[in-house]
């Protein structure tokens, strides 16, 4: 089984579309608990929350990465991150028996991408993203790294990333906005412009 979250309900073929690589595909996992992070965009839910007009193709914000046991690693990285964004947000879970592999390389564990539309055969309600996270973290099926938990080699990591990323998103206002609200203490030195 293949798995897709979106926020969008009654889809019934999913169909390509243009991402962070660039390129018109379709994301899913092997793993049900993998897609629960794609149900919100912290990003997007940020701006919108706090009135940034925009009218472009949302960067994509993924707090996450995997265990070397494979399991899915999501990582807090500002004061409730996690909750804040995935607390209350409702979507589907999208289910489709075989996709024809793209080809497209991403670095995911058990992703696989498809560029030709997909059949759905399932579909699963999901009330609260943040409480399955939390049902599927008892579960041991995904860590959750929090804020308070934080390794001094993720926090230095990222001291050396956000500045590279607001630095490379001249064309992503929404996305630097976002940054400056949310790692201000690492962007204090930058200047805006």
């Amino acid at each position: 089984m293949f798995y897709h979250a979106s926020p969008v309900g009654g889809i019934e073929v999913l169909e390509p579309r243009v991402s962070n690589h660039g390129v018109p595909l379709i994301y899913f996992s092997k793993k049900r608990e993998n897609v629960l992070v794609y149900l919100s965009n912290a990003i997007e839910k940020y701006c919108r929350e706090t009135g940034f007009a925009y009218s472009g193709r949302w960067q994509k914000w993924g707090p996450y990465g995997f265990g070397p046991d494979g399991r899915l690693r999501l990582e807090e990285y500002y004061p409730r991150g996690l909750e804040g964004v995935y607390k209350g947000i409702s979507g589907w879970i999208y289910m489709a028996g075989s996709v024809t592999d793209s080809g497209f390389e991403v670095k995911i564990p058990d992703a696989v991408t498809s560029s030709r539309p997909v059949k759905v055969t399932g579909a699963e309600w999901v009330p609260d993203a943040w409480e399955a996270m939390l049902q599927a973290e008892e579960q041991g099926l995904i860590t959750i790294i929090r804020y308070e938990e934080m390794p001094e080699k993720l926090a230095a990591w990222l001291a050396k990333v956000i500045p590279e990323e607001y630095r490379s998103a001249s064309e992503h206002p929404e996305y630097r906005y976002f940054l400056r609200a949310k790692f201000p203490e690492i962007l204090k030195e930058i200047p805006e412009k």
